[in-house]
Protein backbone atom coordinates (compact mmCIF):
# COMPACT_ATOMS: atom_id res chain seq x y z
CA UNK A 1 0.00 0.00 0.00
CA UNK A 2 2.90 2.39 -0.97
CA UNK A 3 4.06 4.70 1.76
CA UNK A 4 1.06 4.53 4.15
CA UNK A 5 1.61 4.35 7.63
CA UNK A 6 -1.41 1.61 8.39
CA UNK A 7 -3.20 1.26 11.96
CA UNK A 8 -6.63 -0.11 12.72
CA UNK A 9 -9.38 2.57 12.31
CA UNK A 10 -11.10 1.93 14.98
CA UNK A 11 -8.39 2.99 17.35
CA UNK A 12 -7.77 6.29 15.34
CA UNK A 13 -11.11 8.05 15.55
CA UNK A 14 -9.71 10.71 14.83
CA UNK A 15 -8.91 10.16 11.47
CA UNK A 16 -12.40 8.91 10.46
CA UNK A 17 -15.65 10.88 9.93
CA UNK A 18 -18.49 10.28 12.85
CA UNK A 19 -20.54 8.54 10.51
CA UNK A 20 -17.66 6.42 9.18
CA UNK A 21 -16.92 5.84 13.73
CA UNK A 22 -20.03 4.77 14.13
CA UNK A 23 -20.73 2.30 11.84
CA UNK A 24 -17.02 0.72 12.58
CA UNK A 25 -18.25 0.64 16.27
CA UNK A 26 -21.29 -1.56 15.03
CA UNK A 27 -19.44 -3.76 12.20
CA UNK A 28 -21.24 -6.44 11.55
CA UNK A 29 -19.86 -9.99 13.05
CA UNK A 30 -20.48 -11.93 9.82
CA UNK A 31 -18.76 -9.72 7.51
CA UNK A 32 -16.13 -10.89 5.09
CA UNK A 33 -12.99 -9.29 7.45
CA UNK A 34 -12.95 -8.25 11.27
CA UNK A 35 -13.50 -4.60 11.94
CA UNK A 36 -10.00 -4.74 13.43
CA UNK A 37 -8.72 -5.00 9.45
CA UNK A 38 -10.16 -2.47 8.30
CA UNK A 39 -7.04 0.09 8.35
CA UNK A 40 -6.09 3.94 8.32
CA UNK A 41 -3.61 6.20 7.78
CA UNK A 42 -3.04 9.96 7.76
CA UNK A 43 -2.46 11.69 5.06
CA UNK A 44 -2.05 15.72 3.71
CA UNK A 45 -5.37 16.69 3.55
CA UNK A 46 -4.25 18.76 -0.20
CA UNK A 47 -2.86 15.61 -1.53
CA UNK A 48 -6.76 13.88 -0.84
CA UNK A 49 -8.03 13.83 -4.52
CA UNK A 50 -7.21 10.59 -5.99
CA UNK A 51 -4.56 11.78 -8.89
CA UNK A 52 -2.63 13.53 -6.23
CA UNK A 53 -2.28 11.25 -3.38
CA UNK A 54 -1.28 8.52 -5.53
CA UNK A 55 1.53 9.77 -6.76
CA UNK A 56 2.68 11.49 -3.05
CA UNK A 57 2.39 7.65 -1.60
CA UNK A 58 3.17 5.94 -3.99
CA UNK A 59 0.01 4.36 -4.66
CA UNK A 60 -1.07 2.58 -8.59
CA UNK A 61 -4.39 4.00 -9.79
CA UNK A 62 -5.65 0.23 -10.04
CA UNK A 63 -5.73 -0.36 -6.80
CA UNK A 64 -7.68 3.23 -5.37
CA UNK A 65 -11.43 3.38 -5.06
CA UNK A 66 -13.63 6.38 -5.28
CA UNK A 67 -17.27 6.79 -4.27
CA UNK A 68 -19.03 8.96 -6.14
CA UNK A 69 -22.14 10.35 -4.88
CA UNK A 70 -25.02 10.08 -7.43
CA UNK A 71 -28.41 11.80 -7.84
CA UNK A 72 -31.27 10.63 -9.59
CA UNK A 73 -34.78 11.86 -10.03
CA UNK A 74 -38.07 10.62 -11.22
CA UNK A 75 -40.71 13.25 -10.87
CA UNK A 76 -40.11 15.23 -7.26
CA UNK A 77 -38.47 11.66 -5.71
CA UNK A 78 -34.33 12.24 -5.51
CA UNK A 79 -33.18 9.07 -4.96
CA UNK A 80 -29.42 8.88 -3.56
CA UNK A 81 -26.88 6.19 -4.36
CA UNK A 82 -23.22 5.72 -3.78
CA UNK A 83 -20.76 4.22 -6.39
CA UNK A 84 -17.51 2.54 -5.57
CA UNK A 85 -15.36 1.96 -8.44
CA UNK A 86 -11.75 1.92 -9.21
CA UNK A 87 -9.78 4.78 -10.16
CA UNK A 88 -9.12 3.40 -13.57
CA UNK A 89 -12.60 3.32 -14.46
CA UNK A 90 -15.54 6.06 -14.40
CA UNK A 91 -19.08 5.02 -13.43
CA UNK A 92 -21.68 4.64 -16.45
CA UNK A 93 -24.21 6.89 -14.42
CA UNK A 94 -26.72 7.24 -17.70
CA UNK A 95 -26.91 3.24 -18.02
CA UNK A 96 -26.52 1.50 -15.59
CA UNK A 97 -26.86 3.37 -12.93
CA UNK A 98 -29.87 5.40 -13.77
CA UNK A 99 -31.09 1.93 -14.43
CA UNK A 100 -30.54 0.10 -11.57
CA UNK A 101 -32.33 3.52 -9.17
CA UNK A 102 -35.30 3.61 -12.10
CA UNK A 103 -35.07 7.33 -12.54
CA UNK A 104 -35.51 9.07 -15.40
CA UNK A 105 -32.37 11.16 -15.12
CA UNK A 106 -29.27 10.52 -12.94
CA UNK A 107 -25.85 12.99 -12.73
CA UNK A 108 -23.35 13.50 -10.00
CA UNK A 109 -25.11 15.12 -6.70
CA UNK A 110 -24.14 18.78 -5.76
CA UNK A 111 -21.04 18.77 -3.52
CA UNK A 112 -23.41 20.55 -1.08
CA UNK A 113 -26.20 17.73 -1.09
CA UNK A 114 -23.30 15.11 -1.01
CA UNK A 115 -21.50 16.79 2.01
CA UNK A 116 -24.72 17.21 3.92
CA UNK A 117 -26.85 14.92 3.71
CA UNK A 118 -23.40 12.03 3.88
CA UNK A 119 -21.76 14.01 7.14
CA UNK A 120 -18.74 13.52 5.71
CA UNK A 121 -15.95 15.96 3.73
CA UNK A 122 -15.87 16.45 -0.18
CA UNK A 123 -12.89 14.47 -1.39
CA UNK A 124 -13.06 11.96 1.40
CA UNK A 125 -16.37 10.61 0.91
CA UNK A 126 -16.59 6.95 2.21
CA UNK A 127 -19.40 3.94 1.49
CA UNK A 128 -18.50 2.89 5.21
CA UNK A 129 -21.14 5.00 7.57
CA UNK A 130 -23.52 6.37 4.77
CA UNK A 131 -27.21 6.78 5.17
CA UNK A 132 -28.60 3.46 5.34
CA UNK A 133 -31.59 3.80 2.92
CA UNK A 134 -28.80 4.62 0.42
CA UNK A 135 -28.01 2.09 -2.07
CA UNK A 136 -24.37 1.05 -2.34
CA UNK A 137 -23.60 0.06 -5.96
CA UNK A 138 -19.96 -1.58 -5.93
CA UNK A 139 -18.21 -2.45 -9.27
CA UNK A 140 -17.20 -6.20 -9.95
CA UNK A 141 -13.33 -4.95 -10.04
CA UNK A 142 -13.25 -3.09 -6.47
CA UNK A 143 -15.38 -6.25 -4.92
CA UNK A 144 -12.96 -8.60 -6.60
CA UNK A 145 -9.82 -6.64 -5.33
CA UNK A 146 -7.67 -8.02 -2.16
CA UNK A 147 -7.39 -4.55 -0.86
CA UNK A 148 -8.76 -1.20 -1.99
CA UNK A 149 -7.77 2.39 -0.41
CA UNK A 150 -11.11 4.80 0.05
CA UNK A 151 -11.81 8.02 1.72
CA UNK A 152 -12.15 7.78 5.30
CA UNK A 153 -15.03 10.70 5.62
CA UNK A 154 -12.18 13.37 5.92
CA UNK A 155 -9.79 14.78 3.76
CA UNK A 156 -6.63 13.68 5.84
CA UNK A 157 -6.79 10.32 6.30
CA UNK A 158 -7.58 7.15 3.08
CA UNK A 159 -9.07 3.97 4.60
CA UNK A 160 -7.26 0.75 3.31
CA UNK A 161 -10.06 -2.60 3.21
CA UNK A 162 -10.52 -5.77 0.89
CA UNK A 163 -12.72 -5.39 -2.14
CA UNK A 164 -15.12 -8.20 -0.75
CA UNK A 165 -15.75 -6.55 2.26
CA UNK A 166 -17.14 -3.53 0.26
CA UNK A 167 -18.99 -5.70 -1.44
CA UNK A 168 -20.76 -6.87 1.57
CA UNK A 169 -21.49 -3.56 3.64
CA UNK A 170 -25.06 -3.34 4.52
CA UNK A 171 -26.99 -1.79 1.55
CA UNK A 172 -24.24 -3.29 -1.05
CA UNK A 173 -24.74 -4.70 -4.51
CA UNK A 174 -22.04 -6.08 -6.45
CA UNK A 175 -22.49 -4.82 -10.37
CA UNK A 176 -20.68 -6.04 -13.22
CA UNK A 177 -19.69 -3.56 -15.51
CA UNK A 178 -20.83 -0.56 -13.20
CA UNK A 179 -17.69 1.23 -14.52
CA UNK A 180 -15.88 1.48 -17.75
CA UNK A 181 -12.51 1.98 -17.96
CA UNK A 182 -10.65 5.51 -18.97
Amino acid sequence: MGSLKLEPARSRPDLLAVPVAKALAVWPGDAPIDADQVLVAPIDANLADTAAFCEAYDVGLDVSANCVIVAGKRGEIVRYAACIILATTRADVNGVVRKRLDVRKCSFAPMDDAVRLTGMEYGGITPIGLPADWPILVDARVAAAPHVIIGSGVRHSKIVIAGPALGALPGAEVIEDLARPV
